[in-house]
């Protein structure tokens, strides 16, 4: 059944059920009503009647003597009356709307009650139709009984009364009901503007392919309202901020105001703005954010953020690069060996053999002095491969990048302390190369030493050096002696050893040399 029907349907039952109740309580309060009304009206002519002095003195006197028929006549047709009869004390009427009956006795045993000084109602019928029936009892000047007046009005002239009373309130059923059906029609069209034209079953199907839409993803979403209180988390938000360290809000609650992780909802909610792809470093995990705000009607109503752990991609990607790294390292070296082999090779035609020998043994040590020192020294492949490339880039500028003898770097089982020493060693190897641009043949010297848990790392070259006053100042975001949209390598080396736990510092003597010192935790792998 669609909605309106539904809710047309239960809506017109229930106003229809409160009008009936309502007014078949009338109804009966009516009823009650007319018939009170009725016998105080007949109750009041009857004292009226009573009280009048001409009918004190007529019953004095014989029944075909009495003056009373015209008098009761007359107030019988100005009141409506069925009857006005007037009796003495033995019952023997005074006055009848049937003249014949003059001078006979009352019918009816309630008469009696009011022959003994009492008022009486009685619902009984006469020599007429059966009708209300009200008696009084009359009283002379000496306070002595001497008749009673007995008052008649038809029963059908009170149904009828009633019946009219009752059209009345038919109407006013009528009208109410019209009206709340009318009410119920507008409320009914408001309603499906409301669900956007959507049925009960519609929405109930909706919802359910929503929750199980929000639980099949691996992306964690969480939605707000206007006041940042949270309306929806799925579960794989609550998992990655568990894993994170961070306490997930539940339905309801606030956004805390020192969340980083959910800092981007407060300021969707205060500027309106969008932000995609934002990357966050939360607890030692890198999330990815796209933040959302929900607008209605032109105005923000709340935010939606969604977001992904892609610490896991990272240390994919980043090893990946490494071997990609390593592999460039070892074609440009195979292609290098390809043309020590033409040399050798035309020395082999030549027959230039103390030549050849001289050649081989050189090469021999250039390897061993390049490539075997450094695989035997870096076990981690990303960190070797790395470095290899590095060596390439120092040379290709006509500098030398060169390892010390005592170098020994583990393998590490935490792939953020490896991404970490990349982001480390790249900055300062690049800050090294671009200070060495002025003069030829300079050289870098870099040392990686492991000891008890902690990796030491140097890196020198014989540039320019550093002025003093700037040796606190090259930390700083944004600051750079080579132009605007710079300074952004050693800050970001100086939050990455921070916030691992590690330390930096400088030493520099203009015009000599600068080197850089940095210990970072390493956590020791598997691999020796």
């Amino acid at each position: 059944m669609k909605l309106s029907t539904l809710a047309t349907l239960m809506m017109v039952a229930v106003i229809a059920t409160v009008l009936l109740s309502v007014h078949l309580l009338y109804f009966i309060q009516i009823d009650n009503f007319t018939h009170a009304h009725v016998r105080d009206k007949a109750l009041a002519v009857a004292r009226t009647l009573a009280e009048d002095p001409e009918v004190q003195r007529s019953l004095a006197l014989p029944a075909s003597e009495a003056l009373i028929p015209p008098i009761a006549l007359a107030v019988q047709k100005r009141n409506n009356l069925l009857f006005v009869t007037v009796t003495d004390m033995k019952g023997i009427r005074y006055s009848h709307p049937n003249s014949s009956l003059i001078n006979k006795r009352f019918q009816g045993d309630d008469l009696l009650p009011a022959l003994s000084g009492h008022e009486n109602i009685a619902y009984n019928r006469g020599t007429l139709v059966k009708a209300l029936r009200v008696f009084t009892p009359v009283f002379n000047a000496q306070h002595q009984q001497i008749g009673v007046v007995a008052i008649g009005i038809s029963l059908s002239d009170v149904t009828a009364q009633i019946h009219k009373s009752r059209w009345n309130v038919f109407w006013t059923i009528l009208l109410g009901g019209s009206v709340g059906v009318l009410g119920v029609l507008i409320l009914v069209r408001r309603l499906k503007r409301m669900l956007l034209g959507l049925e009960p079953h519609e929405i109930s199907t909706l919802f359910e392919q929503r929750q199980a839409i929000l639980n099949s993803i691996k992306e964690g979403v969480i939605a707000v309202d206007a006041g940042a209180r949270v309306t929806l988390i799925n579960q794989a938000a609550q998992q990655l901020l568990h894993q994170s360290a961070i306490e997930a809000p539940l339905s309801g609650d606030r956004i805390p105001e020192d969340s980083l992780m959910l800092s981007h909802l407060r300021e969707a909610l205060h500027d309106g703005k969008a932000r995609h792809d934002e990357e966050l470093n939360v607890r030692e995990r890198i999330m990815i954010s796209n933040t959302v705000p929900v607008r209605s009607r032109g105005r923000v109503i709340g935010a939606v953020c969604t977001f992904r752990d892609k610490t896991e991609i990272s240390q994919l990607m980043q090893r990946l690069d490494g071997m990609v790294n390593y592999v460039d390292a070892l074609r440009e070296h195979s292609h290098e060996f390809m043309n020590k082999l033409h040399v050798i090779l035309g020395l082999l035609h030549m027959k230039n053999y103390a030549q050849m020998e001289t050649y081989i043994l050189k090469t021999a040590n250039n390897y061993q002095t390049e490539i075997g020192s450094l695989l035997q020294s870096i076990k981690s492949p990303v960190i070797a491969g790395f470095l290899l490339s590095k060596i390439n880039r120092a040379s290709d500028k006509g500098h030398r990048l060169l390892l010390s003898d005592d170098c020994y770097l583990p393998d590490s089982g935490s792939e953020q302390q490896v991404t970490a020493l990349v982001l480390v060693l790249g900055n300062l190897i690049e800050n090294a190369l671009e200070a060495l641009e002025q003069q030829q043949e300079g050289e870098i010297h870099l040392l990686l030493h492991y000891q008890n848990g902690w990796l030491s790392c140097e890196v020198s070259d014989d540039g320019p050096g550093i002025p003093p006053e700037l040796e606190i100042a090259i930390f700083d975001k944004g600051f750079s002696s080579k132009g605007n949209d710079r300074g952004m390598g050693l800050f970001l080396v100086k939050q990455q050893t921070e916030t691992l736990g590690g330390n930096l510092s400088v030493e520099s003597e203009p015009g000599v040399y600068t080197q850089f010192f940095v210990q970072l935790p390493w956590v020791k792998g598997n691999k020796a």
